[in-house]
């Protein structure tokens, strides 16, 4: 026989912070005109709905002081706008009006190698089961870069997230990796290289260690809020979350053989 006490958890609420996702994508082959950022909450930990930020005076401004106006979809903290340029290595700035305070991020459109082709390895990892693919990219010469690669698996819809640089392999034929047991022959995955800065890079590495599903040292640090490149310029101690983020993305699409 065995028993079942049930705990009440109670984790501490604070007030909520706006959430910035602002993701510009400038997809290869694309005019990159159409773009959203979305705008949310954080809410407690055990909520099972994440709150949209509804209401907010959204706009970037480039380089050669064209604004570009983010109007909200329907009350749903999405925002959108169907006349962006973008330009290589052009500086975007960022501003976000909510309930009285402006938010302000800048940010530059990084350019990112194209995908090359793809190998793909079906008894990989430790148990020999896993489905291993590598995606290669040339890494340009002489320049400082950092990637953020997306893998996803359109029939199970799980996405995995990598980031890299070229520290050690500056200049030559580099890949991404991934692993998966979950990769079934036929499988559609539509693997993305986006070109990044180092703070992002930064920033999505300390993310991605924190949400590592093999974590679990009690030795290790806790997570905490990890601050992104987004400030409160009227309010500094109200700061968001988030990140504000400008890419040229190369997209490769690879049936699983």
């Amino acid at each position: 026989m065995s028993c079942e006490d049930v705990i009440d958890v109670k984790v501490p609420e604070s007030q909520p912070k706006l959430v910035i996702n602002a993701s510009l994508n400038w997809f290869k082959g694309s005019d990159g005109k159409s773009q959203y950022i979305q705008l949310t909450l954080s809410a407690p930990y055990f909520n099972n709905s994440i709150p949209p930020a509804t209401g907010a005076t959204v706009t970037v401004t480039d380089s050669n002081n064209n604004i570009f106006t983010f109007t909200e979809e329907d009350n749903t903290g999405i925002y959108k706008t169907n006349n962006f340029i973008a330009v290589i290595n052009g500086t975007y700035n960022l501003n976000i009006l909510y309930k009285g305070e402006l938010y302000t991020g800048t940010e530059t459109l990084i350019p990112v190698s194209d995908i090359d082709y793809v190998e793909q390895k079906n008894n990989g990892g430790f148990s020999g089961e896993e489905t291993e693919i590598k995606a290669y990219y040339q890494d340009p010469k002489n320049i400082e870069n950092f990637y953020f690669f997306e893998f996803i698996n359109t029939d199970t819809e799980l996405l995995s997230l990598e980031v890299y640089d070229d520290e050690f392999n500056d200049g030559n034929e580099i890949f991404a990796f991934h692993s998966s047991e979950d990769l079934n022959t036929g499988n559609e995955l539509i693997i993305r290289n986006y070109g990044v800065s180092k703070r992002f890079y930064n920033f999505m590495n300390i993310l991605l260690q924190q949400s590592d599903d093999e974590a679990g040292d009690p030795f290790e640090t806790q997570p905490a809020s990890v601050r992104g490149n987004c400030i409160n310029t009227t309010n500094p101690n109200n700061y968001p979350l988030g990140y504000f983020r400008a890419s040229e993305v190369a997209s490769f699409q690879y049936i699983v053989e």
